[in-house]
């Protein structure tokens, strides 16, 4: 049976992208958020959230009367999750999110209804899903990730996003697409539903393995950026230009190293290897090594700055940049945060913030002394050492002239200053 009425859980960086494109394919798309702030503007056909064309999809979905947004879960034929799955302070999966989102459409539910999630999840989330659901509802009969070939009332499904911040629309709709079901039928029930925007092939499996696919992705990821990052680590101390050992490494026909950076951010590759170390913590000291050395990366920044000669001097740092990708507004896990707050611990001089995404300093950085957010000229005027912690088109596009005179610290190998 087609799905016409799809109830979205979750208007954030994925699940707005998603409900936009579904409903701009004449599906019915019903989002839902705890932010009555959120689904207000939304409903106004203005998303929260800035990623590029969104704006213009969402309003066309909401003038078409095929998006609306509520705050409670509403009667549909397939119901997907995108809720946020971060960790807790012992870095184990923190699914109290995924759990609400299940309890509040169980009692919605009924024969014949899809549920996906979206949410990147630890090894065994979508079972547990699966068990929350028929405790919730055991009037219907949920999936046995055991006994896959039984018989259920409401098919059980696992399809993890894997698009980049600043594309999301396109690959939403050009990216293949892995989907693991509890049941046997469940994935082809939800590549169907898929199949209305996804071009890219889409690949059917179990829910498990779905659920490894997507966290093994980011943690190769992980791995590759750590390599760089050590790199850098290794070249600061000995004098050697990093970007230029990274270039001429390269010219090996099977070498490929990637820039090094001010560490890894994002809901994704900031999280996502922790899940794995979690399933197995006696059998990753590989994965764990890679978010150490990347999430020690901004302490290194830090000191790096601290170390200029006119910081020393006392001078004002501006600080460019705090999201953890170019051209964005998203600052989860963004290690020019932590940068930042290392360097406050390190000297005392004035930091100036310039991020153009944002009007308002996050909470981690807002009570901190002496640290202000300004506008990107008038941090350059005031400062005498400048460290680059994101690369936005802003700053890498500025007339050189600007940093005459500073010392300076290019974290993300970005700017053209000769």
């Amino acid at each position: 049976m087609p799905v016409k009425h799809v109830c979205l859980i979750g208007l954030g960086y994925v699940g707005l992208p998603t409900a936009a494109v579904l409903a701009s394919r004449g599906v019915r798309v019903t989002g839902v958020d705890i932010n009555p702030a959120t689904v207000e503007s939304i409903n106004a056909g203005r998303p929260h959230i800035i990623e590029p064309d969104l704006d213009m999809v969402v309003h066309g979905a909401v003038s078409a009367g095929k998006l609306t947004a509520t705050t409670t879960p509403v009667e549909a034929d397939a119901f997907i999750i995108a809720v946020p799955t971060p960790f807790d302070d012992d870095r184990q999966p923190d699914l109290s999110y995924l759990r609400a989102a299940a309890t509040s459409i169980a009692p919605v539910l009924k024969v014949g209804d899809l549920v996906v999630i979206e949410s990147t999840v630890p090894v065994g989330a979508t079972a547990e899903v699966g068990r929350w659901l028929q405790a919730a509802r055991p009037d219907l009969k949920m999936p046995d990730p055991e006994h896959p070939g039984s018989q259920h009332d409401v098919c059980i499904s696992h399809s993890p996003e894997r698009v980049l911040p600043g594309r999301v629309l396109l690959e939403l709709v050009r990216n293949d697409r892995v989907i693991g079901g509890l049941g046997d039928d469940c994935a082809q029930h939800t590549a169907s539903l898929y199949g209305t925007v996804v071009e890219g092939e889409m690949h059917l499996t179990t829910a498990p393995t779905a659920e490894l696919v997507k966290l093994s992705e980011n943690a190769f990821r992980d791995v590759n950026i750590a390599f760089a990052n050590e790199l850098a680590n290794v070249a600061g101390p000995l004098n050697i230009d990093v970007g230029e050992v990274v270039r001429l490494a390269n010219h090996h026909p099977r070498v490929n190293i990637l820039k090094p950076g001010p560490g890894v951010g994002g809901h994704c590759i900031a999280v996502d290897p922790w899940f794995i170390v979690a399933s197995a913590p006696d059998r990753t000291p590989l994965i764990r090594t890679a978010r150490n050395v990347n999430d020690g990366r901004p302490t290194v920044i830090a000191s790096e700055v601290a170390a200029l000669g006119q910081v020393q001097a006392g001078a004002t740092v501006a600080c460019l940049g705090l999201s953890y990708k170019a051209d964005i507004d998203d600052l989860r896990e963004s290690p020019s945060i932590h940068a930042v707050i290392a360097l406050r611990q390190l000297i005392d001089n004035e930091i100036l913030i310039v991020e153009p995404h944002t009007a308002s300093l996050p909470a981690a950085l807002a009570n901190l002394d002496n640290v202000r957010l300004v506008p990107f000229e008038d941090a350059l005027s005031a400062a005498g050492a400048v460290v680059l912690l994101t690369d936005h088109k802003l700053f890498t596009q500025a007339n050189p002239s600007l940093f005459e005179g500073k010392d300076i610290l290019d974290s993300r190998g970005a700017l053209k200053l000769l």
